[in-house]
């Protein structure tokens, strides 16, 4: 390989690549994490939401991944899989550090319709999006951004910090 070339390339891998001491906090489903300004928080979504609060100068991120709208069905799970769980799991994490949940912004992602010829009208993902804007409405959160529906994964990262999330379009 040519020398300008492989300059090229390392270039093109630098762009791409977080920095080497940015800390990454990858959500697993029902997962809750908290970041600070400069870390990111990254999540893959189809009919699954994602709610990230922040504050209104970017310094922190709370986010969540929602896998179910509404309350779990039996008594005993108690995972943040569940909407009611997860919101309330972030809410402890804000309060913890002296951080007002309803002082926050959201952003809000995912809601897929990843099975469109077995759920035409009405999916999981349409039930877990509505869900989540009707609770954070109800809190009084304000959404800043949201990008729902569709029949897409997506691929959600955010770097703490006054740009919005990125979301890229994921094949599967």
């Amino acid at each position: 390989m040519s020398k300008s070339l492989a300059l090229a390339v390392a270039a093109r891998a630098a762009v791409r690549a977080p920095a080497p001491h940015l800390r990454v906090h990858t959500l697993h489903p029902g997962q809750v994490a908290f970041a600070e300004r400069g870390e990111q928080l990254t999540t893959l979504l189809g009919s699954c939401v994602a709610v990230i609060l922040t504050d209104a100068r970017r310094t922190f991120g709370a986010m969540c991944h929602i896998v179910h709208a509404g309350t779990p069905v039996h008594a005993h799970q108690d995972s943040c899989a569940y909407g009611p769980l997860a919101l309330s799991a972030m809410d402890a994490i804000l309060l913890a550090r002296g951080i007002t949940p309803k002082m926050c912004l959201a952003y809000v992602y995912g809601g897929g319709n990843m099975f469109p010829q077995l759920y035409p009208r009405r999916s999981v993902g349409d039930s877990n999006a509505g869900w989540v804007l009707d609770a954070l409405a109800e809190r009084g959160v304000q959404v800043l951004l949201q990008d729902l529906g569709g029949e897409v994964y997506r691929r959600l990262v955010w770097t703490v910090g006054p740009e919005e999330p990125q979301v890229t379009s994921v094949l599967v």
